[in-house]
């Protein structure tokens, strides 16, 4: 999880192929691993480090799916995902599937190699072959990490390399091996196939439990309660800072979208809490906030909604419409940009807001002075040098119009605005 919690990359499309090559160059042979990671001085890599003594050839890889992971101890994503990936390594290896992974380290040195390899269950190439690391880096073209690039044994086809290992781990887990074409293609129709049979009550039970519960954490509310409802799937946990920024604001924009729906008769909308916390005493005080339902601590379907939805960071915020069909999975978004009157979260409703705001717009000043700050503003649109921003102000997401000041980047919301004189700007912030 991105803290923001990182739990990938946004693309609907799971494999990236490689661009360029002759189909046979790709054709995973002794040699060829051979010519991919060893160096005129070593035909090994380095074992696990719980097997210190024991080198491993490379050859002895030959036929087998592997995965070459470029990763780093010092940057969180790596961290969070390697912990993921060796629950993955260790189920295939434990089910006898023909699968390795080869660490490809950009550590800073050889201390933070050594701590990070510590954990990893599998293969490594030596943190001082410097150049058999950059020339991996460059051959698959390595722009950000964490990075799985997936071989085949018989990589004959110029689609056979898949370069995005990361989101097939994180979407399909040890279900994507043997990492095929063929494979992808039969869970992507699984995946359609679930959707579009999707309802609140298959999402949310399983076949041992059809209940929710509520704020007391004892009394059970029947899945079947939300059906015909607006429903907020809230992923969330109390270890992570920027989820405990936000629930309050959700809380808030909760209890107003509920007022006035009551108020209005007919709709109604629910939130239920899908935890990520890592201990029950956690979870239950975070979900004793909060004014809404949950799914019970360690149920395995918080999992499997995680990985269903695709979920790469936290604290996410996915809308269920009253048929049962997704809306939205940008509900986090909506609610920052628009509060309450982001409800029901829908495209049509969002076209709505954004006309309004482009209205709201053709009144407001074209630049102006705002307290605290000593440059002056000027309004832009995304069409006009702006763009999704964080609000200088009041610290919470924009989007559309802005007022931006165009020498130091500083943004606020048009509604953040606190006009003052030009003279007073500057006292303002000296003072």
């Amino acid at each position: 999880m991105k803290v923001e919690m990182n739990l990938v990359d946004n693309s609907n499309n799971p494999v990236r192929t490689p661009t360029n090559g002759d189909p046979e160059a790709e054709n995973i042979s002794a040699s060829t691993l051979s010519s991919l990671l060893a160096s005129k001085d070593r035909d090994y890599l380095l074992p696990p480090a719980t097997e210190a003594d024991q080198q491993v050839k490379i050859s002895d890889l030959e036929g087998k799916v592997i995965g070459i992971y470029f990763s780093a101890n010092w940057y969180p994503p790596c961290r969070n995902f390697n912990r993921v990936l060796i629950g993955v390594y260790e189920q295939l290896k434990s089910n006898g599937s023909n699968f390795e992974i080869v660490f490809v380290s950009s550590d800073e040195d050889l201390d933070a190699f050594n701590n990070y390899r510590q954990g990893m269950p599998w293969l490594s190439i030596p943190f001082s072959d410097l150049e058999t690391k950059k020339a991996l880096n460059r051959k698959y073209e390595v722009e950000s990490i964490p990075c799985l690039v997936i071989l085949q044994p018989e990589d004959t086809k110029d689609d056979a390399t898949f370069y995005d290992g990361v989101e097939l781990i994180y979407r399909y887990g040890v279900d994507a091996f043997p990492f095929t074409k063929e494979k992808l293609e039969e869970l992507q129709r699984e995946e359609k196939r679930k959707h579009d049979s999707q309802t609140v009550t298959n999402l949310l039970a399983n076949p041992d439990r059809d209940y929710l519960l509520d704020q007391t954490i004892t009394r059970k509310v029947p899945v079947d309660s939300l059906v015909g409802k607006t429903v907020g799937l809230y992923l969330s946990a109390q270890w992570c800072l920027p989820c405990v920024e936000f629930t309050p604001k959700l809380i808030s924009i909760y209890q107003k979208i509920k007022q006035t729906l009551e108020e209005e008769g007919g709709e109604d909308f629910e939130i239920v809490f899908v935890s990520n916390d890592r201990d029950r005493n956690s979870f239950e005080s975070y979900f004793g906030s909060m004014p809404w339902l949950a799914l019970p601590f360690g149920d395995p379907t918080v999992r499997s909604l995680a990985k269903y939805f695709d979920v790469q960071w936290i604290p996410c915020l996915i809308i269920i419409g009253p048929n049962g069909k997704t809306v939205t999975k940008q509900g986090r978004n909506l609610i920052n940009l628009y509060q309450e009157d982001a409800y029901p979260f829908t495209d049509a409703k969002v076209e709505s807001l954004e006309k309004e705001m482009e209205e709201a717009a053709k009144s407001l000043p074209r630049s102006e002075y705002h307290v605290g700050h000593r440059h002056e503003l000027t309004l832009v649109s995304e069409g006009s040098g702006g763009g999704p921003f964080i609000c200088c102000d009041c610290d919470e997401q924009g989007s559309g119009w802005a007022y931006q000041c165009l020498e130091c980047g500083y943004e606020v919301h048009p509604r953040c605005i606190r006009a003052v004189t030009p003279q007073s700007s500057i006292e303002d912030r000296c003072n």
